[in-house]
C-alpha cells in the first residue's frame, strides 16, 4: 500500500470538520491520510502559489504518488482509501459520470455554511496519540 495521502481541509467549514473526524475514525493505524488546514504552512509548501489559489476551499487531496484531487475525486478517493464498505460504496458512486459528481459536490459546498455549523476551534481537538496525523 502507499503511504499516506496529504488531506488538506478548511478548519472553518463544519462539513470539512467532519470529514476528517470520519476519516480519521476509520483509519485507525494511521496509515492512509496525513491532515493538514488549507492555507497553512504545509499547504504552502505543498502547492505553487498559483496553483493554491485556484484549488477549492473545502478538501483537496495530494495522493502519495503527487496527484492532486480536488472536489468528487478527492471524496471518492477518500472512500477508496478507507476500504470495506466505503470502497465499495466510492466505487459505486464513481460509477455516475463526474460532472454530476461534480455538481453536486459544487452544490453541498454552497449551502454547507448553513447545514453545517462552524467547529468551535480551527482543527479537531484530538487525544495526543493522534496529533502526529496533523500538519501545521
Amino acid at each position: 500500500m502507499a503511504g499516506p495521502d496529504l488531506l488538506f481541509y478548511d478548519g472553518g467549514c463544519g462539513l470539512c470538520h467532519r470529514a476528517v473526524i470520519f476519516a480519521l475514525a476509520r483509519d485507525l493505524d494511521g496509515s492512509r491520510f496525513r491532515y493538514a488546514p488549507l492555507g497553512g504552512p504545509t499547504f504552502a509548501a505543498t502547492f505553487a502559489p498559483g496553483l493554491a489559489r485556484e484549488l477549492p476551499d473545502s478538501i483537496v487531496i495530494r495522493t502519495a504518488d503527487g496527484r492532486i484531487l480536488v472536489r468528487s475525486a478527492a471524496v471518492l478517493h477518500m472512500g477508496e482509501r478507507l476500504g470495506g464498505g466505503w470502497r465499495r460504496l466510492a466505487r459505486l458512486v464513481g460509477l455516475l459520470p463526474r460532472w454530476l459528481l461534480d455538481a453536486s459536490y459544487d452544490g453541498l459546498a454552497r449551502v454547507r455554511g448553513r447545514l453545517f455549523a462552524k467547529p468551535a476551534g480551527r482543527c479537531p481537538l484530538l487525544p495526543p496519540e493522534l496529533g502526529g496525523r496533523f500538519l501545521p
